[in-house]
Protein backbone atom coordinates (compact mmCIF):
# COMPACT_ATOMS: atom_id res chain seq x y z
CA UNK A 1 0.00 0.00 0.00
CA UNK A 2 1.24 3.46 -0.87
CA UNK A 3 2.19 5.23 2.35
CA UNK A 4 4.27 8.07 3.75
CA UNK A 5 7.16 6.02 5.18
CA UNK A 6 9.28 6.44 2.07
CA UNK A 7 11.93 3.95 1.01
CA UNK A 8 13.96 3.62 -2.18
CA UNK A 9 11.61 3.48 -5.14
CA UNK A 10 8.51 4.67 -3.26
CA UNK A 11 6.37 7.37 -4.85
CA UNK A 12 7.34 10.25 -2.57
CA UNK A 13 5.94 13.37 -4.23
CA UNK A 14 3.59 14.39 -7.00
CA UNK A 15 2.98 17.74 -8.58
CA UNK A 16 1.06 19.39 -11.37
CA UNK A 17 2.54 21.74 -13.94
CA UNK A 18 -0.20 24.04 -15.15
CA UNK A 19 -0.49 27.04 -17.50
CA UNK A 20 -2.96 28.62 -15.04
CA UNK A 21 -2.25 27.72 -11.43
CA UNK A 22 -5.14 29.81 -10.10
CA UNK A 23 -7.65 27.95 -12.30
CA UNK A 24 -6.05 24.60 -11.43
CA UNK A 25 -6.34 25.33 -7.70
CA UNK A 26 -10.01 26.15 -8.10
CA UNK A 27 -10.70 23.01 -10.16
CA UNK A 28 -9.02 20.55 -7.80
CA UNK A 29 -10.51 22.31 -4.80
CA UNK A 30 -13.99 21.66 -6.20
CA UNK A 31 -13.26 18.12 -7.37
CA UNK A 32 -11.02 16.68 -4.63
CA UNK A 33 -11.57 19.07 -1.74
CA UNK A 34 -8.03 20.42 -1.81
CA UNK A 35 -6.85 23.76 -0.45
CA UNK A 36 -3.94 25.57 -2.06
CA UNK A 37 -1.16 27.25 -0.09
CA UNK A 38 1.48 29.31 -1.90
CA UNK A 39 5.15 28.68 -1.18
CA UNK A 40 5.60 32.46 -1.09
CA UNK A 41 7.42 34.99 -3.28
CA UNK A 42 10.60 32.90 -3.30
CA UNK A 43 8.69 29.86 -4.60
CA UNK A 44 8.37 31.11 -8.17
CA UNK A 45 4.63 30.51 -8.23
CA UNK A 46 4.92 27.04 -6.70
CA UNK A 47 2.66 25.94 -3.86
CA UNK A 48 1.02 23.01 -2.12
CA UNK A 49 -2.31 21.26 -2.24
CA UNK A 50 -3.50 20.29 1.24
CA UNK A 51 -6.29 18.10 2.55
CA UNK A 52 -7.23 17.51 6.20
CA UNK A 53 -4.20 19.50 7.32
CA UNK A 54 -1.63 17.52 5.32
CA UNK A 55 0.11 18.09 1.98
CA UNK A 56 -1.18 15.82 -0.80
CA UNK A 57 0.51 17.34 -3.91
CA UNK A 58 2.33 20.33 -5.36
CA UNK A 59 1.30 22.84 -8.03
CA UNK A 60 3.45 25.13 -10.13
CA UNK A 61 3.61 26.93 -13.47
CA UNK A 62 4.96 25.18 -16.55
CA UNK A 63 8.70 25.68 -16.89
CA UNK A 64 9.66 23.81 -20.07
CA UNK A 65 9.06 25.49 -23.45
CA UNK A 66 6.23 23.79 -25.30
CA UNK A 67 5.27 21.61 -22.32
CA UNK A 68 1.65 20.66 -21.79
CA UNK A 69 -0.07 20.50 -18.43
CA UNK A 70 0.64 17.17 -16.71
CA UNK A 71 1.05 15.42 -13.39
CA UNK A 72 4.58 14.34 -12.43
CA UNK A 73 5.37 11.45 -10.07
CA UNK A 74 8.60 11.59 -8.03
CA UNK A 75 10.18 8.39 -6.72
CA UNK A 76 12.49 8.18 -3.70
CA UNK A 77 16.19 7.84 -4.44
CA UNK A 78 19.18 7.79 -2.13
CA UNK A 79 21.44 9.34 -4.78
CA UNK A 80 19.94 11.52 -7.51
CA UNK A 81 23.25 11.82 -9.35
CA UNK A 82 23.66 8.04 -9.52
CA UNK A 83 20.06 7.66 -10.69
CA UNK A 84 20.65 10.20 -13.47
CA UNK A 85 23.66 8.22 -14.67
CA UNK A 86 21.66 4.98 -14.56
CA UNK A 87 18.84 6.58 -16.58
CA UNK A 88 21.16 7.61 -19.41
CA UNK A 89 23.04 4.29 -19.33
CA UNK A 90 19.72 2.47 -19.80
CA UNK A 91 18.57 4.63 -22.73
CA UNK A 92 16.51 7.24 -20.92
CA UNK A 93 16.87 11.02 -21.03
CA UNK A 94 17.70 13.54 -18.32
CA UNK A 95 15.29 16.46 -18.74
CA UNK A 96 16.29 18.29 -15.56
CA UNK A 97 19.69 17.44 -14.08
CA UNK A 98 19.86 16.88 -10.32
CA UNK A 99 19.19 20.20 -8.62
CA UNK A 100 19.12 21.18 -4.96
CA UNK A 101 16.05 22.89 -3.58
CA UNK A 102 16.34 23.54 0.13
CA UNK A 103 17.06 20.25 1.89
CA UNK A 104 15.98 18.18 -1.11
CA UNK A 105 17.53 17.26 -4.46
CA UNK A 106 15.32 16.44 -7.42
CA UNK A 107 15.76 15.47 -11.06
CA UNK A 108 13.37 14.82 -13.93
CA UNK A 109 13.69 12.20 -16.66
CA UNK A 110 12.04 10.56 -19.64
CA UNK A 111 12.19 6.76 -19.83
CA UNK A 112 13.13 4.97 -23.10
CA UNK A 113 9.46 4.69 -24.14
CA UNK A 114 8.67 8.36 -23.55
CA UNK A 115 7.05 8.37 -20.09
CA UNK A 116 8.16 11.26 -17.90
CA UNK A 117 9.00 10.78 -14.22
CA UNK A 118 11.16 12.31 -11.53
CA UNK A 119 13.15 11.44 -8.41
CA UNK A 120 13.50 13.10 -5.05
CA UNK A 121 16.44 12.70 -2.68
CA UNK A 122 15.68 13.67 0.90
CA UNK A 123 12.90 16.20 1.41
CA UNK A 124 9.73 15.73 3.43
CA UNK A 125 7.48 14.07 0.87
CA UNK A 126 3.71 13.75 0.89
CA UNK A 127 1.95 13.94 4.25
CA UNK A 128 -1.19 12.08 3.18
CA UNK A 129 -1.50 8.93 1.05
CA UNK A 130 -3.99 6.10 0.54
CA UNK A 131 -6.84 8.04 2.11
CA UNK A 132 -9.67 10.14 0.71
CA UNK A 133 -8.39 13.00 -1.41
CA UNK A 134 -4.81 11.70 -1.52
CA UNK A 135 -2.60 9.69 -3.87
CA UNK A 136 -3.40 5.98 -3.67
CA UNK A 137 -1.77 4.39 -6.75
CA UNK A 138 0.44 5.25 -9.75
CA UNK A 139 0.22 3.44 -13.07
CA UNK A 140 2.57 3.28 -16.04
CA UNK A 141 1.10 2.80 -19.53
CA UNK A 142 3.63 1.87 -22.21
CA UNK A 143 3.91 -0.05 -25.48
CA UNK A 144 6.31 -2.65 -24.04
CA UNK A 145 5.60 -3.33 -20.35
CA UNK A 146 8.38 -5.88 -19.92
CA UNK A 147 11.02 -3.52 -21.28
CA UNK A 148 9.72 -0.78 -19.00
CA UNK A 149 9.87 -3.06 -15.97
CA UNK A 150 13.48 -3.90 -16.77
CA UNK A 151 14.38 -0.21 -17.03
CA UNK A 152 12.84 0.76 -13.69
CA UNK A 153 14.14 -2.34 -11.90
CA UNK A 154 17.61 -1.16 -12.89
CA UNK A 155 16.92 2.16 -11.16
CA UNK A 156 14.95 1.13 -8.09
CA UNK A 157 15.01 -2.66 -7.79
CA UNK A 158 11.21 -2.88 -7.97
CA UNK A 159 9.53 -6.28 -7.70
CA UNK A 160 6.55 -7.29 -9.85
CA UNK A 161 3.60 -9.63 -9.54
CA UNK A 162 1.60 -10.64 -12.61
CA UNK A 163 -2.18 -10.35 -12.56
CA UNK A 164 -4.77 -10.88 -15.25
CA UNK A 165 -6.87 -7.80 -15.94
CA UNK A 166 -9.73 -7.25 -18.39
CA UNK A 167 -8.20 -8.32 -21.71
CA UNK A 168 -4.59 -7.80 -20.61
CA UNK A 169 -1.78 -8.87 -18.29
CA UNK A 170 -1.18 -6.36 -15.50
CA UNK A 171 2.03 -6.11 -13.48
CA UNK A 172 1.75 -4.90 -9.88
CA UNK A 173 4.82 -2.95 -8.71
CA UNK A 174 6.34 -3.16 -5.23
CA UNK A 175 9.41 -1.58 -3.68
CA UNK A 176 12.47 -3.79 -3.21
CA UNK A 177 12.28 -4.02 0.59
CA UNK A 178 9.89 -5.74 2.97
CA UNK A 179 6.65 -7.61 2.33
CA UNK A 180 5.81 -7.50 -1.37
CA UNK A 181 2.08 -6.98 -0.96
CA UNK A 182 2.50 -4.31 1.71
CA UNK A 183 5.09 -2.58 -0.47
CA UNK A 184 2.91 -2.42 -3.58
CA UNK A 185 2.25 1.09 -4.89
CA UNK A 186 1.39 0.90 -8.59
CA UNK A 187 1.25 -1.09 -11.78
CA UNK A 188 2.28 -1.36 -15.41
CA UNK A 189 -0.16 -1.93 -18.26
CA UNK A 190 0.06 -1.88 -22.07
CA UNK A 191 -1.25 1.19 -23.84
CA UNK A 192 -4.83 0.67 -24.97
CA UNK A 193 -3.99 2.57 -28.16
CA UNK A 194 -0.38 2.47 -29.37
CA UNK A 195 -0.84 5.92 -30.93
CA UNK A 196 -1.05 7.37 -27.42
CA UNK A 197 1.97 8.64 -25.51
CA UNK A 198 3.53 6.54 -22.75
CA UNK A 199 2.74 8.05 -19.35
CA UNK A 200 2.48 7.69 -15.61
CA UNK A 201 -1.09 8.19 -14.36
CA UNK A 202 -1.77 9.15 -10.70
CA UNK A 203 -4.84 7.75 -8.94
CA UNK A 204 -6.47 9.70 -6.11
CA UNK A 205 -8.76 8.03 -3.58
CA UNK A 206 -12.33 9.31 -3.43
CA UNK A 207 -15.44 8.44 -1.45
CA UNK A 208 -17.71 8.48 -4.52
CA UNK A 209 -16.23 8.07 -8.00
CA UNK A 210 -19.44 9.01 -9.79
CA UNK A 211 -19.86 12.22 -7.81
CA UNK A 212 -16.22 13.10 -8.51
CA UNK A 213 -16.75 12.55 -12.25
CA UNK A 214 -19.77 14.85 -12.15
CA UNK A 215 -17.82 17.52 -10.25
CA UNK A 216 -14.95 17.35 -12.75
CA UNK A 217 -17.30 17.75 -15.71
CA UNK A 218 -19.09 20.65 -14.01
CA UNK A 219 -15.74 22.32 -13.39
CA UNK A 220 -14.69 22.27 -17.04
CA UNK A 221 -12.80 18.97 -17.00
CA UNK A 222 -13.43 16.03 -19.30
CA UNK A 223 -14.26 12.38 -18.73
CA UNK A 224 -11.64 10.18 -20.41
CA UNK A 225 -13.05 6.92 -19.04
CA UNK A 226 -16.43 6.87 -17.24
CA UNK A 227 -16.63 5.35 -13.78
CA UNK A 228 -16.56 1.56 -13.92
CA UNK A 229 -16.18 -1.26 -11.42
CA UNK A 230 -12.97 -3.30 -11.55
CA UNK A 231 -13.29 -6.56 -9.60
CA UNK A 232 -11.00 -6.69 -6.60
CA UNK A 233 -9.95 -3.07 -7.03
CA UNK A 234 -12.93 -0.71 -6.81
CA UNK A 235 -14.69 1.87 -8.93
CA UNK A 236 -12.34 3.76 -11.24
CA UNK A 237 -12.63 6.73 -13.61
CA UNK A 238 -10.10 8.58 -15.75
CA UNK A 239 -10.43 12.35 -16.01
CA UNK A 240 -8.63 15.35 -17.47
CA UNK A 241 -8.63 18.80 -15.90
CA UNK A 242 -9.48 21.92 -17.97
CA UNK A 243 -5.84 22.17 -19.13
CA UNK A 244 -5.93 18.47 -20.19
CA UNK A 245 -3.74 17.07 -17.40
CA UNK A 246 -4.74 13.41 -17.05
CA UNK A 247 -5.48 11.78 -13.69
CA UNK A 248 -7.63 9.00 -12.30
CA UNK A 249 -9.82 8.52 -9.25
CA UNK A 250 -10.52 5.35 -7.31
CA UNK A 251 -13.19 4.41 -4.82
CA UNK A 252 -11.38 1.41 -3.30
CA UNK A 253 -13.21 -1.87 -2.85
CA UNK A 254 -13.60 -2.05 0.97
CA UNK A 255 -13.00 -5.79 0.83
CA UNK A 256 -9.43 -5.09 -0.31
CA UNK A 257 -8.57 -2.89 2.68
Amino acid sequence: MLGTEFRTGSPEWIDLGSPDTRAAAAFYGAVLGWEFASAGPEGGGYGFFRRDGGTVAGLGPLTEPGAGSAWMTYFRTDDAQATARAVTDAGGTVRTAPMSMGEATFAQFTDPQGAQFAVLQSGRGLQRASQEGALVWVELHVRDPQAAIGFYQGLFGWRTQEMQGPGMTYQVLSIAEGDQQEGSFGGVAPLADEREDARWVPYFAVADADATVAAAAAGGGSVVMPAANIPGVGRVAWLADPAQALFAVLKPDPRQS
